[in-house]
Order: structure tokens, then C-alpha cells, then sequence
């Protein structure tokens, strides 16, 4: 997806990590998220990837409960549906000699003690309640220890990124419940964690809290343990005296936001469970990913690696679910105008003009060990903004919004027409300025990813396929923009370059032979004869002609492209296409997603089933149902589920929206913002759905909530409510 480079090891994501045989439990608010084991642990060790993590740096890197020294027996672990809270069930192993720390008492036999942890994070801070239960008939004290460390590794370097100097580890301040354990940075920034327990331990020093839980038969106890990255909880003396009751107080908070949060997206309703299932994963996903900014929501990439704001990412999440919340694009281009690039620094790759590719805030993108403290190496985050605004403005008539856009979309046009066109040859294309920063800069940025037919990497400046589709769009969604607020000159001018970029690219990417545009123009613009999923994204900008685009649907889903759980990025036949590999091979559920939004402007119906039914198999089979950044390309097999991809993110924003962006394709939705009203153009429901309802489609403050359902091979729907003035239309 993201931090791929020239050379495979600059920052690539090292193989030996493997999330995949993990099965890891996620849990993210705003800028804090956490990644822990099913028992709800943190593990030491080399190479792991559990942590509590803020602001790219891990300010957890130890929290293990044990009884009797011993590890808990793991009975469940589960996320809530809206993914407010991790809860964990475990019971005591055999304990033939009860003991902690030296004393011992009478055995115990397995199964006897219920451990539940129960976990959620707010406001930067980590909230856990440890409730302990005995079952027994007789009574028993049980030795608990909590262990804890902090090594305050910068995320990069959890990666696989080695460092030659680190900062400063403090001496620990311990007192009879809390413990901080601090570093100050080569940066000369301190960062500090805190950990409250409540009530008090038996000992507590800088490593461990240390607990005789004495249980009656059948009784309880409950430990509480408050953990805070740079900012200590917030003790108030009822927090002191009645810790369930601070801790139920922040649960309902949390939970009340979460509900805020997705209330204003339109609901989803099947007559299929398994699929209401995955949706209520996927929309609870992109909501925990979802970062409140001053600018409004913005959705962070991913977890663990990319759990921060990206453009490229935002950008095509906001549109995978414009249909449904356009709160989401509002967020995205307000950040992202507030971000744009004003002056020229080549350590960052920024330019007058260009969009943000990602921000990072951990100690080495501080040093400029790396550099993404604030980066601008994406050559379609830019035209991509523009459509954005375009997409959004079609959706909601929200023109001021839009308007207020005005001078970061110049800017952005005046980007393309510049810094990206060089040559000038009409084409926009990539020229990066640091050795530091990423070589090829399009979604696919991995080192290896765009290649000629032989399999010789491509030199550059490069002109991706997908990248003058944008543009193209862009330039559209320019036009009508600038026509809506009276532009009438700018609106034309954007038509003109529009129409003249999409007569040169035709003559220029189209390959007869492969029924599918080139890759890419490398430097000396000879074509990259590569059949990729990069060409689907022009189904969806409009820059292909009908004819054109139904064979680039057909290369797409033929078998050396279309695996059965979705398309490939890079085709089978080709020379360096590899099912296990990053971007040539695999099978991203976001690229799928874009692509059968294009299916559907273009009428292809069938195709867009395939996929959106490809997608859903794949959801079953994976944990929680949660579709994963990409999986391995390898074909379909009978009985089996997708070969998954061993460093894939998950939860991972535009895979969190494949789905939703499916559904709309499926179902053709659009909005007439000025005849007040959502039309579904030839509607087609997969055969795993025979209703789908959809609750508050929005237009301004007016709701609309229809039912749609599947009639042999027509769709049939009927209106269930509405307020204000909006109408449905069906259009067959």
C-alpha cells in the first residue's frame, strides 16, 4: 500500500513478522491505538508487534497478567461488533502449588477461577477492569501479577528498521499505585507513560504490580488498571473511591461517541446475516479509524503500520462511502486543504500545490531518519483531492463547502499543469527529489511494482495509467465546480485540457494486443506492455470510451486476472507476477472495490456481482469477517478460503470500505441533489442477497429509507419512510 521504496529494505515491512498466525485484537481512539494478543497480553520479544502506540511511538511494550506465575488458559476473545471493547475469558491452569512470589498455599485445580478482561480506550487513555471469580466451594487466595514495560520504540523501527543511537530512558517514579516509565528522545521530546492501579497492590515497583486476591467461594474482585501516553489519567477523589464507577462513566463516553460517530451514516440491512455480519464490522472498522480532527472526521490508513493521516487513502475511503456518509469527505478535504503543500522542499517531495501523502509524528520522522514527518511523494493524491470535491459537491449540493475549496483546487490544477507535467507532454507524472523518499509514487509504491513486459524495472519520471484518469476526472470535477459558482471561463478551459488529455491518452496507453491500456510510460515514454488492475481504475474517471472499457472489463475478469476472490493487481501471464508478493499478484479488496465503481458507470453490471460476490466469500473466511488490506493472489480453490498476505494491516480503512463501495456499484446509487433525490440506475442484487434495506440516505437534512428485492432477475423497491423533501427513483 504505502511505505514501499527503491530498495526492498529502506522501508519495506520485514517478512518475519507474521500477523496473520497472531490473530491479533486491535482497538484504536483518535491517535492512540493498541495491538494485543487474544489473552488481551502484551509479549516481549523480538520482532513482536504487540504495543500501546500513540503518536507513532510504543509506549507499551510489556502488560502481562499472570496468576501463580503462571499463564492463563484462554476460553474466548471477542470484540464488540462496534469495536468499543476487547473482552478476554481465561481460567487458572492446574495449580498443584498455589503460589506467588515465594508463598505457598494448597493447590488448585484448572477451571476453578474466571479471569475476564475487560478493555477500551478513550481520550488517551487505556481503561481495563480485571474482574477475578472463584468458583469454587471453597475460598482461596490467588497470587496476580501484572508486568509492564515500556521501550518506547518508534513504530518504524518495530517495522524492522534498525537505529545506530536511541534516546534516554528514565529512572521510573513509583508510588503506592502508579508508575511512570519515561524517555526522553534524541529529539528532546519526553514521552511518558502512566499506569494507575486501583486498588492499590500488595507491591509495585518499576516492572510489576503484585496482587493476593483473597476470594470467598463464589466471590469476586475487581482490579482496575488506567494506562495514559503523555498525559496522566485524570484522578478526582471519586475516581479514587470508586473506581467500577469511573470506569463504567469513560465506557458509556466511548460508547456514546461510537454511536454519534456512525449515526450519521446510512444504515445497512440484508436478508443475509453472514452479511449483515461483515457490514457491521466493516462500518464499525472505518469508524474506530475514524479521527476526530479540527477539520472534522478523517479516516487514519491502518493498523498497526499506517495508523496515522494519509491522502491517497483517505481520499478513496471518503469515496467508497460517499454514497452512504459524506461527513467523511468533508473531513478529508477540509484536512487535506488545510495541509496542501504552499513552497518547494525536496526532503519532503512537497511543491506548490500537491496533496499530502502521509504525516508522521515519532521520534526518527522527527530526526529526519525518515521522511514522513510531513511528506508529499504521491502523484495522485493531487488530482484525486480535486475529484473528491467534485464526487462530493454531485452528492450534496453543498456548494459552500466546495467553495471554500476554491483556492487549494487552483492549486491543485495548477500542480498538474506545472510540477507534474515538466516535459510538458500533457501527462502527469512522477519526479521524486529526495534518494530518501519513495521511488514510485502511485498506490502501488513498492519498488518493484512497475515494470515492462520483460519484467525490467520501468526508469521514470513515470506516467502511471490510473494517475491520468484522475486527472482527467479532476479536471472535470474542476469544471463543473468552477460552473457552479459562475466560473464560466474556468469551467471551460478545465473541459478543453480534459478533452485534449483524453485524445492524447488513447493514442499514447492503448494496447491493441493486450485489449487493455499500458501500465505506465516509463522515463523515454515507451509504453509499460503490462496487463494490471491499474487500468480499472479508468472505468471509474469516464476517460475510456464504451468500446474501450467493456475490453478492459473483460482482460479484468478473465481467469489470469479474476482469481474468484477478486482482481489481481498484476496478471498471471506476466513476467513478474508473483500471488504472494505486495502489489504484483495479491489482491487488494480496496483496488476491487475502485474497480467495480467503474464496472458500474459503465453499465457492467455482471462484472461488478462477480466481485462484490468474491469479496463477501473472501469476508467469510477470515477472522471477525474483517477483510484484510490485501490477501495472496493464488486461484480459487474449492472448499477453501484466500491465502492471506502475512504483514497485511487489519483493520485497514479502504478495505474497511471495499464492501459498502460494492454494495453502492451493485446497486447504481447516485444522488440528484437538485431534484431531491437518490436514483438506483439498473439496480442488481448477487446472489447472496435477496433484500437489502437502506436506512437514512441523506440529502441535506431530508431522509429517505428504502427496500430493495430481488424479483428473478429484475429489482423491485419500495420507499419505507421519509422526512423532508427527497424522493427515490428506480431506474431499470
Amino acid at each position: 500500500m504505502l511505505d514501499q521504496a527503491q530498495e526492498p529494505g529502506d522501508f519495506a515491512i520485514t517478512a518475519q513478522i507474521s500477523l496473520v498466525e497472531q490473530r491479533f485484537r486491535t482497538l484504536k481512539h483518535n491517535d492512540m491505538f493498541g495491538v494485543f494478543d487474544q489473552r488481551g497480553d502484551i509479549r516481549p520479544g523480538p520482532g513482536g508487534t504487540e504495543g500501546l502506540y500513540f503518536n507513532d511511538t510504543r509506549y507499551l511494550s510489556e502488560f502481562e497478567l499472570v496468576v501463580a506465575n503462571r499463564q492463563l488458559v484462554l476460553l474466548s476473545s471477542t470484540l464488540r461488533d462496534d469495536n468499543a471493547t476487547l473482552t478476554c475469558d481465561m481460567s487458572n491452569p492446574d495449580l498443584p502449588h498455589l503460589s506467588g512470589d515465594g508463598e505457598g498455599t494448597a493447590g488448585l485445580d484448572s477451571n476453578l477461577i474466571h479471569v475476564r478482561r475487560s478493555r477500551f480506550l478513550w481520550q488517551g487513555v487505556c481503561h481495563e477492569r480485571i474482574s477475578i471469580r472463584n468458583f469454587d466451594v471453597l475460598a482461596h487466595t490467588v497470587p496476580v501479577e501484572i508486568r509492564y514495560g515500556a521501550d518506547f520504540v518508534d513504530l518504524f523501527e518495530v517495522r524492522g528498521m534498525a537505529r545506530a543511537r536511541h534516546g534516554r530512558h528514565e529512572p521510573a517514579a513509583v508510588t503506592l499505585q502508579t508508575v511512570r516509565l519515561a524517555y526522553t528522545g534524541l529529539d528532546n521530546l519526553r514521552r511518558t507513560t502512566d499506569l494507575r492501579f486501583n486498588p492499590p497492590p500488595e507491591r509495585i515497583d518499576e516492572g510489576r504490580a503484585l496482587y493476593r486476591v483473597a476470594l470467598p467461594a463464589h466471590g469476586r474482585s475487581l482490579i482496575f488498571v488506567e494506562i495514559a501516553c503523555d498525559t496522566p489519567p485524570v484522578a478526582s477523589p471519586d475516581t479514587a473511591r470508586r473506581p467500577a464507577d469511573s470506569f463504567v462513566k469513560r465506557m458509556i463516553e466511548q460508547r456514546r461517541w461510537t454511536r454519534q460517530r456512525s449515526a450519521s451514516a446510512a444504515g445497512i440491512e440484508s436478508s443475509n446475516e453472514v452479511f449483515n455480519e461483515a457490514m457491521r464490522r466493516a462500518i464499525s472498522d472505518l469508524t474506530m479509524l475514524t479521527t476526530e480532527m479540527p477539520t472534522g472526521p478523517y479516516p487514519y490508513a491502518g493498523i498497526p503500520w499506517f495508523s496515522t493521516a494519509f491522502g491517497r487513502d483517505a481520499i478513496l475511503t471518503a469515496l467508497n462511502v460517499l454514497w452512504m456518509d459524506p461527513a467523511i469527505a468533508a473531513g478529508v478535504l477540509r484536512y487535506l486543504a488545510a495541509n496542501q503543500a504552499t513552497t518547494t522542499d525536496a526532503a519532503s517531495d512537497a511543491e506548490p500545490g500537491k496533496i499530502l501523502h502521509e504525516v508522521r509524528r515519532g521520534e526518527m520522522a522527527e530526526l529526519g531518519e525518515v521522511p514522513f514527518r510531513r511528506y508529499y511523494g504521491s502523484v495522485d493524491a493531487t488530482p484525486l483531492f480535486v475529484m473528491l470535491a467534485g464526487a462530493y459537491l454531485d452528492r450534496t449540493g453543498d456548494l459552500p463547502t466546495v467553495a471554500a475549496l476554491w483556492p487549494q483546487i487552483r492549486a491543485a490544477l495548477g500542480w498538474m499543469d506545472g510540477y507534474a507535467d515538466r516535459d510538458p507532454d500533457g501527462f502527469v507524472s512522477y519526479f521524486r527529489q529526495t534518494d530518501e523518499g519513495l521511488a514510485n509514487q502511485g498506490w502501488k509504491d513498492s519498488f518493484d511494482s512497475i515494470s515492462h513486459a520483460d519484467g525490467t524495472l520501468a526508469a521514470g519520471p513515470i506516467a502511471l495509467v490510473e494517475v491520468q484518469g484522475y486527472v482527467f476526472a479532476a479536471r472535470r470535477a474542476a469544471a463543473g465546480i468552477a460552473r457552479a459558482m459562475g466560473h464560466a471561463d474556468a469551467a471551460a478551459a478545465e473541459d478543453a485540457k480534459a478533452a485534449r488529455l483524453q485524445q492524447a491518452f488513447e493514442l499514447k496507453f492503448w494496447c491493441e494486443e493486450l485489449d487493455t491500456y499500458a501500465l505506465a510510460l516509463d522515463g523515454a515514454r515507451r509504453p509499460c506492455r503490462v496487463r494490471a488492475s491499474n487500468a480499472g481504475h479508468l472505468l471509474l474517471t469516464g476517460i475510456c470510451s464504451p468500446e474501450r472499457g467493456l475490453r478492459v472489463a473483460e482482460s479484468l475478469m478473465a481467469s489470469r486476472s479474476f482469481n474468484g476472490w477478486g482482481i489481481r493487481t498484476l496478471a498471471s501471464s506476466e513476467a513478474r507476477y508473483n500471488p504472494m508478493s505486495y502489489h504484483n499478484g495479491s489482491v487488494w479488496p480496496h483496488d476491487n472495490a475502485v474497480i467495480a465503481l467503474g464496472l458500474s458507470r459503465y453499465g457492467l453490471k455482471q462484472q461488478v456481482a462477480r466481485i462484490f460476490s468474491g469479496l463477501f466469500d473472501a469476508a467469510l473466511y477470515v477472522d471477525l469477517r474483517r477483510l484484510p488490506e490485501l490477501f495472496c493472489g493464488f486461484a480459487r480453490r474449492r472448499g477453501q478460503g484466500p491465502t492471506l498476505y502475512p504483514v497485511a494491516c487489519s483493520p485497514q480503512a479502504w478495505a474497511a470500505t471495499a464492501l459498502q463501495a460494492a454494495l453502492g456499484a451493485s446497486l447504481g446509487i447516485r444522488f440528484d441533489a437538485q431534484g431531491c433525490s437518490v436514483v438506483f440506475d439498473r439496480p442488481l442484487l448477487p446472489d447472496f442477497l435477496d433484500v437489502i434495506t437502506l436506512h437514512n440516505l441523506a440529502l441535506g437534512e431530508a431522509r429517505i429509507s428504502v427496500v430493495l428485492r430481488r424479483v428473478g432477475t429484475e429489482v423491485a423497491m419500495n420507499v419505507l419512510a421519509r422526512t423532508g423533501e427527497i424522493h427515490a427513483v428506480l431506474r431499470s
